[in-house]
């Protein structure tokens, strides 16, 4: 297939006070999130001066990724859309469209399955191509990349680095925490054909990154950023629930690695940096948190790899993955079908 650009596409975040709960309202639209649920969320954001890091985080990888196509001779315009906040995705299709793109692939921020994490991000690309209308360029997703060298190694190098910060007379009381954004049981049964899709992705992650950066230490999957009310069951246990329940069994030492996600934005400096940092304090636990990809070249040039793969003829048999799970470049329909929300 012939395509004449690439699109990045993610969450967004607000950039000053004034646009916090507006783009709060953005991210909850339809779900019901009381005000009060709002205005707490809204001060994790004024911590940080009312600026969300994603944005700056989504501007060093767009250029990271066309100056890794330009020194590999990819001949491919880059735009960027977010999902809730500026530069909106419509914007950046109505932009495209405009420069005469008729067909692009979409690299979206998200490497797991399940409705949140892949799905709505394609219903994101569809009401853009609808609200710019019929004349709208054709946007296919990349695939999702949980078990590709270049998201994977990245993870395992900050595993290693967070480590050599912790005592290694200690190492045998020493434990790794893997995270990644809870979501309702529901939305987890239902992610992927058949179901489990997200939670088996991260799994496998947490499989690889453990084997490649500290077999010998054991390791759990956690969760942290739950944001639903407490009487729908999300998943569990909690990361500092987790914490509490390590510093009884008589660990010392944890490395939290955000394996479900690919920088350090909001819900990784706050949940992680400043909640779970206070959390462990509390518990006389050392707590050190591994970096996330960023702009690591192996992750930038993941993003060319990907591309290659939909673009060259050769693309599917070069194809780069860690993992075991099925695999497909684009998803089939129904695939992590959300429950009916209650009003």
């Amino acid at each position: 297939m012939s395509y004449d650009a690439l699109v990045l596409v993610s969450f967004g975040g607000p950039e000053r006070p004034e646009d916090v709960l507006p783009f709060l309202e953005n991210v909850t639209r339809g779900r019901g999130v009381p005000p009060e649920r709002l205005a707490e969320v809204a001060e994790h954001y004024l911590h940080f001066g009312g600026v969300s890091p994603i944005n700056q985080q989504c501007r060093e990888l767009l250029a990271a990724i066309r100056a890794d196509l330009a020194a590999h001779d990819v001949d491919l315009p880059v735009y960027w859309g977010n999902r809730n906040w500026d530069p909106m995705l419509a914007d950046t299709v109505a932009q495209m469209r405009d420069d005469g793109i008729a067909r692009a692939l979409a690299f979206v921020t998200s490497a797991y399955g399940g409705y949140s994490s892949c799905r709505q991000y394609q219903e994101d690309i569809a009401a853009a191509r609808a609200a710019v209308g019929p004349d709208a360029p054709v946007i296919d997703k990349l695939r999702q990349f949980w078990d590709h060298p270049g998201f994977v190694e990245p993870h395992a190098d900050a595993v290693r680095s967070a480590l050599a910060q912790l005592d290694p007379a200690r190492r045998d009381t020493t434990r790794l925490v893997f995270t990644a954004h809870s979501i309702p049981t529901s939305a987890a049964a239902t992610a992927g054909p058949h179901g489990g899709r997200y939670t088996a992705q991260l799994a496998e992650t947490a499989r690889l990154v453990h084997a490649a950066a500290a077999p010998d230490l054991p390791y759990d999957l956690v969760w942290q950023s739950r944001s639903g009310p407490p009487q729908v069951p999300w998943l569990e246990p909690d990361v500092n629930d987790h914490l509490t329940a390590l510093a009884g069994q008589g660990v010392t030492g944890v490395v939290v690695s955000p394996i479900g996600f690919v920088s350090d934005h909001l819900e990784v400096v706050w949940d992680l940096d400043t909640e779970a940092l206070e959390t462990a304090k509390q518990l006389g636990l050392d707590l050190v948190r591994a970096g996330t990809p960023g702009t690591d070249p192996r992750f930038v040039s993941m993003v060319r790899e990907l591309v290659a793969e939909r673009t060259t003829p050769d693309g599917p048999a070069t194809r780069r993955r860690l993992g075991e799970l099925p695999m497909w470049d684009s998803c089939p329909t129904p695939c992590c079908v959300p429950a009916a929300r209650r009003p």
